[in-house]
């Protein structure tokens, strides 16, 4: 199935939809929640939420773990190479890396991340300006630290808050 990133006409809606409600990513651990930051990463909070609407990320694996820094997942090829078909634009902010900051991956060119995101599992301020955050975790930080390289994302889903 083919991805498109969120149309112009369509932020406005997501922004407000991402306002009123939390991304639930559910694995054989539990549930991890967390909330978008439309203000900061409009684009980014849209293509996420649009992606997670049609299913994309549903089954997908988080490809990559690393202890004391990152759980990345999101590539429908499982590798760290596939994405949703389409790039979108650096939306760079001031919000900071911590425990729990949700991020999408990228190409070192900025202007090439997809679908692939992270999650810090720590304080990670070197990479602060550099990749856009897009969403903070408010739940489940016990499942973050449990996931580990091949677990599923059985199901990600936006909710109302």
């Amino acid at each position: 199935m083919a991805h498109t990133p969120p149309q112009p006409s369509e932020l406005k809606e997501y922004a407000e939809r991402a306002n009123r409600s939390q991304v639930r990513i559910t694995t054989a651990h539990g549930d991890i929640v967390f909330h978008l930051f439309p203000d900061d990463a409009p684009l980014h909070s849209a293509a996420f939420m649009k992606l997670a609407d049609a299913g994309f990320y549903d089954g997908l694996k988080f490809h990559r773990v690393e202890p004391g820094f990152v759980v990345q997942g999101g590539d429908p090829k499982g590798d760290g190479t596939g994405g949703p078909g389409y790039n979108l634009k650096a939306e760079f902010n001031a919000r900071p890396h911590v425990r729990g900051t949700v991020a999408m991956a990228r190409s070192s060119q900025p202007d090439s991340a997809g679908s692939q995101f992270y999650i810090c599992l720590d304080d990670a301020s070197f990479l602060n300006g550099q990749y856009t955050v897009f969403g903070q975790m408010t739940e489940g930080f016990e499942v973050l630290d449990a996931i580990k390289r091949g677990d599923a994302m059985i199901g990600v889903k936006n909710e109302p808050r």
